[in-house]
């Protein structure tokens, strides 16, 4: 078999109207491109409907990407000079902070991607869609929403991925990448295996969230940083989620052959939490469950 090395462009973002006054805007990773493409779909939703009454900013399995990136998109819906975030280590040159302001994401000599977009995206009601799958810019941009009570944080504990990475030049060959700070929201909060907790804790599906448990966090991987903030403490709810959720795929994949039901695409009309973000928006009752309810204040308490 022959092989053939490409490179593999992906849309990082996307949306749509789910329905009149309300709109969804996926971002899947923070790349290169990302933020000319979600102020040119911004734009495409204002001409479509300047009277916007909603929108879902969807975070949901964002990897991360690029720093300026996060930045540039937390800018879009924050006051101008507001403090997006903050880095802080042992050495001086790991300290930073950055705003929402041009200078802080504005490629050099280019124009401010941004600057046509309507004033009105400062003050419509959104909501952030995130999960364990979110990490590291994305963290940055809910946990700078939510800070400033710009937005409403739904879904489930973020990944965690908090640190800051330098690489340092060894020869003309070699380098060293090494980890020299760590990232802080507007609050002083760090991310750094610990995360964006929700405001609201949402399960995957209206049948729940059981399988959500077995996905890895920055918490659970072995000899992980730690925040700075505090000793860790033992995470007693979701390692019972874990461990139910392991006993039940046996006992599933035991009874049945068939494969799992996947979850349903993410923006379609099936989509569980991206239903209790509009009804968030229109004021209508949310559906949380008991467990998710329980996580979130096992989490707020260590």
């Amino acid at each position: 078999m022959t092989i053939v090395r490409e490179e593999i462009r992906m849309q990082s973002v996307r949306s749509k109207f789910v329905e009149p006054g309300y709109a969804w805007l996926r971002v899947s990773q923070f790349q290169d491109r990302t933020v000319d493409d979600f102020a040119r779909k911004l734009e495409d939703i204002y001409k479509q409907d300047p009277n916007l009454k909603g929108l879902v900013l969807d975070l949901r399995n964002d990897p991360g990407g690029l720093l300026e990136a996060s930045v540039a998109v937390s800018s879009v819906f924050l006051p101008a000079d507001a403090v997006v975030v903050t880095t802080n280590g042992q050495v001086p040159e790991s300290k930073a902070t950055f705003k929402a302001a041009p200078e802080f994401y504005q490629r050099r000599g280019g124009a401010d991607p941004l600057r046509k977009l309507p004033e009105a995206l400062k003050t419509v009601p959104l909501v952030v869609l995130v999960n364990e799958g979110s990490a590291s810019a994305s963290e940055i941009v809910a946990g700078a929403l939510q800070d400033h009570k710009r937005a409403i944080v739904m879904g489930a504990q973020t990944f965690g991925k908090g640190s800051v990475q330098t690489v340092r030049q060894l020869s003309p060959e070699t380098a060293l990448k090494i980890t020299t700070a760590r990232y802080y929201t507007p609050s002083g909060k760090s991310i750094q295996a610990k995360g964006i907790v929700p405001d609201v804790m949402l399960d995957e599906t209206s049948e729940g969230n059981l399988f959500a448990s077995l996905r890895v966090r920055e918490a659970d991987l072995e000899k992980h940083l730690q925040s700075g903030q505090g000793k860790e403490q033992k995470d007693s709810v979701r390692e019972k989620a874990r461990e139910d959720a392991r006993k039940k795929l046996e006992e599933d994949t035991a009874k049945n052959t068939a494969p799992p039901k996947p979850l349903p695409e993410f923006g379609s009309d099936e989509d569980f939490q991206l239903v209790q973000a509009l009804n968030r928006l229109k004021g209508k009752p949310v559906l949380v469950s008991k467990t998710m309810t329980e996580r979130k204040a096992e989490v707020e308490t260590n």
